[in-house]
């Protein structure tokens, strides 16, 4: 029978992880007929390794990382009679917020994105899939990442950007472009400061990568 461990594995193959994973209720908006949703996301350095070695890293064509998620994730499916579900393609788009909340036990952090236990303001997601299968899954209590933090995600901002729980794209893409924001194109200072995902160690490329397309998307 499928288990959580087996998926794992499987995902694991290509550098995907088991960020979250949970029982959908009707409030959680899942497909008809999901019984667990498995959300796939970089846990460490693996991701942007099997990605970088990937066609779609090398082809040249628009939108490699989501190209290549739909084809891991879509391949996972297959091998676990599921459907695969992506935070991009929309609208309309799927609730991975939402689901962020009950599968990894994230929260809004005091500069309105959300932070999550073990991979602080990193977290993101691939993919993921839902089964019709009512899998086994680990009961633990996710704790809560900004409690008793000093918040250094409020400071770190050279702009400011965040102020006020309010993202301002204009005042960020501006100084990222510039000479001065030189630092910010290794990665958001902001998530960077975060202590609950200190430990993730995502490479600079990898981050550089995910700037440059933030930039791109908002030219």
């Amino acid at each position: 029978m499928t288990g959580l461990a087996e998926i794992a594995t499987a995902a694991g193959k290509h550098g995907l992880a088991v960020v979250g994973a949970f029982h959908p209720r009707e409030e959680d908006l899942p497909p008809e007929g999901c019984e667990t949703l498995i959300l796939f996301g970089p846990g460490g350095p693996e991701m942007w390794d099997a990605f970088s070695a990937s066609a779609e890293a090398a082809d040249g064509a628009p939108h490699p990382m989501d190209r290549w998620s739909a084809r891991i994730v879509g391949a996972l499916a297959e091998q676990f009679n599921a459907e695969a579900l992506f935070p991009f393609g929309g609208p309309p788009y799927q609730p991975f917020q939402r689901w962020a909340v009950r599968g990894e036990g994230a929260k809004t952090s005091p500069v309105a994105m959300q932070v999550t236990p073990d991979r602080g303001l990193w977290a993101s997601y691939r993919g993921a899939l839902a089964l019709r299968l009512r899998i086994d899954l680990p009961d633990t209590e996710p704790t809560d990442p900004c409690a008793g933090c000093a918040a250094p995600c409020l400071t770190a901002c050279p702009v400011d950007a965040f102020k006020d729980g309010i993202y301002n794209v204009p005042a960020c893409t501006a100084h990222v472009q510039s000479a001065a924001g030189r630092a910010c194109k290794d990665g958001c200072l902001v998530r960077r400061a975060c202590p609950a995902g200190a430990t993730l160690d995502l490479p600079v490329s990898q981050r550089a990568f995910h700037i440059a397309a933030f930039l791109s998307a908002n030219a």
